[in-house]
């Protein structure tokens, strides 16, 4: 076990978290009617704006987590980096396309270019 690669990999998972809830209590929460999505406009930005910002803001946390898969992956001694890679490279597009999915309700085409990566990868 590689102590630095495993520290650094706890390490992004939790600023991760900390990114994603810290969003949602001090910027998002203020603009959620009900659900997850937050729907409510701050303007001068229109509820489809700050659905878009919501995906994108969790975007950032879930390729965070890839990397730190990666992260833990070379810590446990993995040696294969090519599988570690496109593991972390198709699960974050995924995530991502999903969440930009339902975050504006499939009207931002950002979810099928993440969708087409992810598929591209994982099929290469």
């Amino acid at each position: 076990m590689q102590t630095t690669y495993l520290m650094a990999g706890v390490l992004a998972i939790l600023t991760g978290i900390a990114h994603s809830v810290l969003g949602e209590i001090l910027i998002f929460r203020h603009l959620r009617e009900n659900g997850v999505v937050p729907s409510q406009p701050a303007p001068p930005l229109r509820e489809r704006h700050v659905r878009i910002i919501w995906a994108s803001w969790h975007l950032v946390s879930v390729f965070g987590w890839a990397f730190a898969g990666m992260l833990l992956a070379i810590a446990s001694g993995a040696d294969d980096l090519r599988t570690i890679a496109v593991n972390a490279i198709v699960a974050s597009h995924l995530g991502g396309s999903a969440l930009v999915l339902v975050g504006t309700r499939g009207r931002h085409p950002g979810w099928i270019a993440l969708l087409a990566v992810a598929a591209l990868v994982r099929f290469a």
